[in-house]
């Protein structure tokens, strides 16, 4: 690894849906600068490739397998992480799933699905990391929420739009009563990332029209999104907590 910028050496993080899109450009981006970091995903073989692709640059990187829905295997996840690393200094939550279908057609199931992974992932995950952040007296918690949180989502149902609201909330909620621990807490809200959630939900001729509708005629890079993520995370953004920060390509100006 290359000491060029090393923000993050002695950091320990973990990325949740690290096995892919933007979740694998964060745990990427920390490995590049110093961290370790704990690989989280559902997808096991996904999680471990990137992993993999971490250790093959010099990294230090671990595969956990958890449904950041469930209490259990986030509490597993963390303690894996300790096991690992001794500590917790960074946590993205980035986990989240999306689903298209139209109001009057969403099941209780498919609600509860969607709040569950997306706004009770965030806080089991977030609420799991606070004591060995608070012991070090040092932490950042980095939320994905959406351009969805503040207005409405470009791709999905009002359940994923009202997820993403929550995630916001969260995000300030935290903020205010961690800041005397030295704990931030910040949120991202991209727009239309090039991932594969994005791709493999949208087709062709839609995200073609959405892109030219954009000021910025295209879509995001995952790697566009862990350059902010960095950011947050970083001593460079120690006077920030409870914001949110839009990467919409200029598709929302508020």
């Amino acid at each position: 690894m290359s000491d060029r910028n090393m923000r993050f050496r002695d950091k320990v993080a973990i990325i949740t849906g690290a096995g892919r899109g933007m979740g694998a450009a964060f745990a990427r981006l920390f490995a590049s600068e110093g961290a370790a970091v704990t690989v989280c995903d559902v997808d096991t073989g996904a999680a471990q490739h990137v992993s993999d692709q971490i250790a093959a640059s010099g990294g230090r990187a671990i595969t956990v397998d958890c449904d950041v829905s469930k209490s259990d295997q986030v509490e597993a996840m963390v303690q894996h992480t300790l096991d690992a690393f001794d500590t917790v200094s960074i946590l993205v939550n980035n986990a989240g799933i999306i689903r298209r279908t139209r109001v009057e057609s969403i099941s209780e199931e498919e609600w509860n699905l969607v709040m569950s992974v997306n706004v009770n992932g965030v806080f089991l995950c977030s609420q799991a990391v606070i004591g060995p952040m608070r012991e070090q007296g040092w932490g950042r918690i980095v939320n994905l929420s959406s351009s969805a949180g503040k207005t409405v989502s470009t791709l999905g149902g009002v359940h994923y739009t009202a997820s993403k609201h929550a995630v916001l909330g969260i995000t300030r909620g935290f903020a205010k009563e961690l800041a005397d621990d030295g704990i931030t807490v910040n949120a991202i809200c991209p727009g239309l990332i090039a991932t594969e959630m994005v791709l493999d939900n949208t087709p062709p001729d839609e995200l073609r029209a959405w892109e030219e509708s954009f000021p910025i005629q295209r879509l995001g890079s995952p790697e566009e999104a862990a350059w902010l993520v960095g950011f947050l995370a970083s001593d460079e953004a120690a006077y920030i907590t409870g914001a949110a920060f839009d990467l919409t390509g200029g598709d929302l100006m508020v």
